[in-house]
């Protein structure tokens, strides 16, 4: 049996052990368990990961994660047609809503994408998919282990950029594809884990 340290893997109250950064905060906690790095193939929540990744870059994820139902709200549940009919006035009444993160940028960005989207020639959920990354013989042992970017990512945010989305760098578009579980990075020993050795968690 092997022994991990504590800092990357923890036992939580129920006797699971996790990663570390899904063991405490009770909303990354559910978000630990039940979403990051399950396969998701629904086109509005692969939109809708696509646009949050994009609000996230340069903030924790877990400061978009508790304003997530309030984006949904704003941006109509990212149904992308609703989306993509949104304009200059909808972009003001936004930056005047503290729910949400107020960047011009951001905002705009979600609406050229749900543009881009209906633009597409494949489903958005095929686009994304394509650029899945191999399946690891193992998971990952330690955070070390997990890359910012790969070769996948960075290929699925040239693709994106010249289809005329934005803020889908490559660090952005790796981020999404642990998100919707194009690529597991759930660490050794953590019970979400594919193709986990069971590990111990040292004292």
């Amino acid at each position: 049996m092997s022994v991990v340290p504590r800092a990357e893997l923890v036992e939580g109250d129920d006797g699971r052990i996790r990663c570390a950064w899904g063991a405490h905060d009770p909303e990354y906690r559910r978000y630990h368990d039940e979403e990051w790095g399950t396969p998701q193939h629904d086109p509005v929540r692969l939109f809708e990961k696509v646009c949050l990744e994009g609000f996230q870059a340069g903030l924790s994820w877990i400061t978009i994660l508790r304003r997530r139902p309030a984006f949904r709200e704003v941006f109509h549940g990212f149904d992308v047609e609703r989306v993509a009919a949104m304009g200059e006035a909808d972009v003001e009444r936004l930056l005047g809503d503290a729910r949400i993160i107020r960047h011009r940028g951001k905002i705009e960005a979600t609406i050229q994408n749900a543009r881009a989207t209906l633009a597409l020639e494949v489903p958005i959920d095929e686009l994304l998919w394509s650029f899945a990354s191999p399946a690891r013989p193992a998971p990952p042992t330690t955070f070390a282990d997990v890359p910012a970017t790969t070769p996948e990512s960075e290929a699925m945010s040239r693709s994106l950029r010249k289809l005329g989305f934005r803020f889908v760098g490559p660090t952005t578009m790796y981020a999404l594809m642990q998100a919707a579980g194009m690529v597991d990075d759930h660490l050794s020993g953590c019970f979400r884990a594919r193709n986990a050795v069971p590990a111990s968690v040292a004292s």
